[in-house]
């Protein structure tokens, strides 16, 4: 069902404006009137959880938790109306029961359903609702699994349908999502009251169809309206319908291909007009590849390589579905040249602002039902039929979202049998296979639907064959070479690493080889039931790349040992996302797991817990330019330049290669004009540039090594920087020398920017201001021109920008403006 955002009477207004919360034994209080004077009321909002109310009355905390599961949780409000009115309750989690005047009138077990009273008002009334103890439920006894997944605990969870969020081992705080999670309204309807609305934006070659059909049996006549274009509404028995055709419509793509076209829609009936929202109209396809094995996104009839990040929650206590909070994120990402976002099974469907953002920013959403790794029962009609109201809720609600790309029935459910040693006819079960695909193909037919993820080979988990998580360059430490090896070909999760964050404080406890946060316990992400921690994970590859032995480093140099932790983060993920957009990669997208870290740690997220870039983000960032420059070291057949042109015109460029030794001296130098074909990657090999053998990969070793860095530059014919690659022969030399590093800070009006240059090569260069943030960070700077950085406030205050920069090969420089 399209959202109604306006019109008619009916306005839908919070229920009340104060709430009260208050903790009881399970099973204290069976109605309001069983209440006492001894409980403990506490200030509360709705929506909230319980551990934001707790939070927010300072007596609980992520550091030092207590459970949330072993008691009843009762919400309390007044409210006054006359007459009839609809309740609506868009969320409740979990086992949860609503009374009015002490009557119970709605029960709910399922966190993920959305609820309507019909009620006659009379004046003043009491509100109460009671969140039940899940700790009881979980513990019911019911039919044996068919595995126990590590996953999450406990495994009566397969039975519940809530959000793993806060039960997952391993990267997420134990903060339980319980309490009225979403809105609570109240609403007056209106004699011209439409209802349900199926609104559906198809594209047929460059014409746009929109279809619709309202439940409203009082409208006599209508008008629908988009893109400048109307038509008639028609009645059909109790509904309104209507196909609006738009010859030459203006599409929708992701940003990095094109503009995310939005059309407002309207219906005017009985001169009365609602406002239906927006959609865009755009085409998806899965190109299987000629092998049948391969997993690309094709929009409006153009390949897409989608790249991204997998989401966690803008607000893990409160589950805040907010505009607000979701947008810093987003545009974080559409500010990196990400195009896609996961939502994964073990969160949860996030609220219409989130999905609207994504229309707007033009970033595509590949999202799970809200499954993950247990071995659900599909056998149980209750169960399968609680799972169908979920799924027709949520797709009914963001049904004209073009944003909307990937439907997929769940996380590491198949994943999980398969590695457990089960028969494959185990992998899947009704509910992935029949019962959430027919729901799809009923509300959401423009969608691509995989029944899992991973999902795709021989093995669910494979990654030469359909989705994959690939963590093999990261969790299983293979080569960077492993990310052409393994022949990728779309990866839902990839590349996770216990990346360092600049601005959260990190401490290093002597006892420990781990990197904790500073004030809390230690918080290294990992697998549960794995060997290793992803702390010992970066490590290996700051050994690999660096040649250090990062217990000594960690000993003796602490400070130093994070900064190449964190520039060995970016590097690593560069390097796997260039290998998998160079010509002749079989891969067509890597989501990395994941976004924004979910607590102050080293966690996966290539953002920290408060939204911060790492240096992982800025890498990514250079990485996922829809123009970008990407060098491949091909062995003895040399340095391979690879030209990639996502967008819709030719690009005239010019392509510069030069070599350097001992980071300062050119041995090698050449340009060449160049015009990249719209939507197209070209490969050029670096020797055509050199006219002769150069041994730019240093594979022949004939003497000694002529230089240390090769650096591709793409720029405009005017000078403009497109992109720039490096490519490192001897490895990354990072021994601290002097490389006449100097950071100069400009200034426009209220506008700040850094510029920076150097004398000698200078690798991941890092800007840190307590007051600014460097829209370009861990950088590496070739020496002989000026690089310019802005800076960007963070916050509202008024400090001037004051910092260092800093090289891990070289010296730091202070620059600012005294207070």
């Amino acid at each position: 069902m399209a959202r109604i955002m306006a019109g008619g009477g009916s306005v839908a207004a919070p229920l009340a404006r104060q709430w009260m919360m208050c903790a009881t034994a399970a099973d204290a209080c069976a109605t309001p009137q069983d209440f006492s004077a001894e409980l403990n009321w506490l200030p509360a909002r709705a929506p909230a959880t319980v551990a934001q109310t707790l939070m927010d009355a300072g007596l609980w905390r992520f550091d030092t938790p207590t459970p949330l599961d072993d008691l009843d949780y009762w919400w309390r409000a007044q409210f006054s109306a006359q007459g009839r009115r609809l309740l609506r309750f868009d969320g409740l989690a979990t086992i949860a029961e609503v009374f009015i005047d002490g009557a119970r009138v709605l029960t709910s077990d399922n966190m993920f359903h959305a609820h309507e009273v019909d009620f006659e008002a009379r004046g003043a009334h009491d509100i109460a609702i009671c969140f039940r103890a899940l700790a009881p439920v979980l513990e019911r006894k019911s039919r044996r699994a068919r595995w126990r997944t590590r996953l999450a605990q406990p495994q009566g969870l397969r039975n519940v349908r809530t959000t793993l969020l806060g039960r997952t081992l391993g990267f997420c705080p134990p903060a339980q999502a319980i309490g009225p999670w979403r809105a609570i309204s109240i609403a007056t309807p209106d004699a011209l009251a439409p209802g349900h609305v199926d609104l559906r934006a198809t594209l047929v070659g460059a014409t746009g169809f929109l279809d619709i059909a309202i439940d409203c049996a009082q409208g006599a006549s209508g008008v629908l309206s988009c893109a400048g274009r109307e038509t008639p509404l028609r009645r059909e028995g109790d509904k309104l319908v209507a196909r609006l055709e738009i010859a030459d419509v203006a599409v929708w793509m992701p940003h990095t291909h094109g503009a995310p076209n939005l059309h407002d829609v309207r219906a005017l009936i009985d001169g009365v007009e609602f406002d239906l929202g927006r959609t865009g109209f755009r085409r998806i396809d899965v190109d299987r590849d000629a092998d049948g094995h391969g997993f690309g996104l094709v929009v409006n009839d153009i390949p897409v390589f989608a790249r991204g990040a997998c989401w966690t929650s803008a607000d893990l206590a409160g589950l805040s579905d907010r505009r607000e909070d979701y947008a810093p994120l987003l545009l974080r990402m559409r500010d990196a040249s990400m195009n896609m976002v996961r939502v994964g099974g073990t969160m949860l469907y996030e609220g219409d602002a989130f999905y609207a953002l994504c229309d707007e920013l033009g970033l595509m959403v590949w999202q799970d039902f809200m499954f993950a790794g247990f071995d659900y029962p599909a056998e149980d009609e209750g169960f399968r039929a609680s799972v169908a109201r979920e799924a027709r809720q949520f797709l009914s609600r963001t049904q004209a979202s073009p944003s909307l790309a990937i439907l997929c029935g769940g996380n590491e459910v198949a994943q999980q049998a398969a590695m457990f040693g089960l028969k494959r006819e185990t992998w899947s079960n009704a509910i992935f296979d029949d019962l959430l695909p027919t729901i799809a193909r009923e509300l959401r037919p423009d969608l691509p639907y995989a029944p899992n993820t991973p999902w795709g080979g021989p093995l669910p988990f494979v990654p030469d064959s359909g989705v994959s998580h690939y963590y093999g360059v990261s969790a299983y430490m293979r080569g960077l070479d492993d990310a052409r090896r393994a022949n990728v070909r779309f990866a839902s999760e990839c590349l996770c690493f216990a990346n360092v964050p600049d601005r959260v404080a990190v401490a290093l406890e002597p006892e420990r080889a781990e990197t904790v946060h500073a004030d809390f316990a230690p918080r290294i992400a990992g697998d549960t039931g794995a060997t290793w921690y992803f702390d010992g994970v970066r490590n290996h590859y700051l050994e690999a790349l660096y040649s250090v032995s990062a217990a000594d480093l960690r000993r003796d140099d602490p400070a130093r040992y994070l900064d190449l932790s964190r520039a060995v983060s970016a590097e690593v993920m560069s390097h796997v996302f260039g290998e998998w957009r160079r010509a002749g990669s079989p891969t067509r997208g890597g989501l990395v797991w994941f976004l924004m870290d979910l607590w102050p740690e080293a966690g996966w997220g290539v953002l920290d817990a408060t939204g911060a870039p790492k240096a992982a983000y800025y890498g990514l960032k250079r990485a996922m330019r829809p123009v970008q420059l990407v060098l491949t070291d091909e062995g003895l057949n040399g340095l391979r330049a690879h030209l990639i042109n996502e967008s819709a015109a030719p690009v005239a460029a010019r392509l510069r290669m030069f070599c350097l030794r001992d980071g300062e001296t050119m041995v090698m130098n050449a340009t060449r004009d160049v015009t990249l074909p719209a939507r197209a990657t070209m490969t050029l090999d670096v020797c055509d540039l050199w006219g002769g053998f150069f041994d730019t990969t240093y594979a022949y070793r004939f003497g000694p090594p002529s230089h240390d860095v090769s650096v591709g530059q793409l720029r405009t014919r005017h000078g403009e920087l497109l992109s720039e690659a490096f490519h490192f022969p001897l490895g990354r030399g990072h021994e601290p020398r002097t490389l006449g590093l100097t950071a100069q800070l400009v200034r426009d009006g209220d506008a700040f920017a850094l510029d920076l240059a150097t004398q000698r090569f200078a690798q991941s260069v890092h800007v840190r201001d307590a007051h600014f943030e460097a829209l370009d960070n861990w950088l590496h700077l070739p020496p002989g021109e000026t690089r310019r950085v802005p800076l960007r406030r963070i916050g509202a205050g008024d400090d001037p920008p004051r910092g260092v920069v800093a090289a891990v090969n070289g010296e730091a420089v202070s620059y600012g403006i005294a207070s």
